[in-house]
């Protein structure tokens, strides 16, 4: 499935979650089992490379293709959740979003010391998440490989705020 193909089974929606915000709706994209199953094979040829270890993605987009991810990698899949979501002793970050601020944590035993881990999520806006995630694989121990996005919103500063990591998108969107 070409990027063409695969962009056209995402949706844009004007004004959400706040007026002046476009939204980009990957649930067509999910609901397409060809479809999905070019964005994963696609994520993963441009991770393949990196050889990591570990794919660790934050809830809730983040999950719906970081195991599917680290699946076709053969790779293992860390969960990255809200506060007070994991069971045992956690590692914690706080980031800023788009709309105020949020933190993340992963179990302390989630990722070891010289763990290859590639960070993933659907959507590289600001580069806060995904610059949270970074900071909890290094907290832990481990090296960021790569971050890999199914859309980058090129327009947005998403990847200076990744400086100093390889950032991949499968798709990237050039204007609002």
């Amino acid at each position: 499935m070409s990027p063409q193909e695969l962009r056209s089974l995402i949706r844009d929606v004007p004004d959400f979650p706040r007026p002046g915000v476009g939204f980009r709706d990957i649930t067509p994209l999910l609901a397409s089992p060809e479809g999905f199953r070019a964005a994963v094979r696609g994520l993963a040829e441009l991770s393949r490379p990196y050889r990591p270890f570990h794919v660790l993605a934050a809830e809730a987009r983040g999950f719906l293709f970081g195991p599917a991810l680290a699946s076709e990698l053969g790779a293992g899949f860390v969960l990255a959740r809200k506060p007070g979501k994991l069971p045992r002793e956690t590692l914690s970050v706080a980031y800023e979003l788009e709309y105020g601020i949020d933190r993340l944590e992963v179990h302390t035993d989630a990722i070891g010391p010289g763990d290859r881990v590639l960070v993933h999520d659907d959507l590289l806006a600001t580069g806060g998440t995904a610059r949270a995630l970074c900071e909890l694989v290094e907290r832990a121990g481990g090296e960021v490989v790569a971050c890999t996005f199914l859309i980058e919103l090129a327009f947005l500063p998403g990847r200076e705020r990744l400086a100093g990591y390889d950032v991949l998108a499968l798709l990237r969107d050039e204007t609002e």
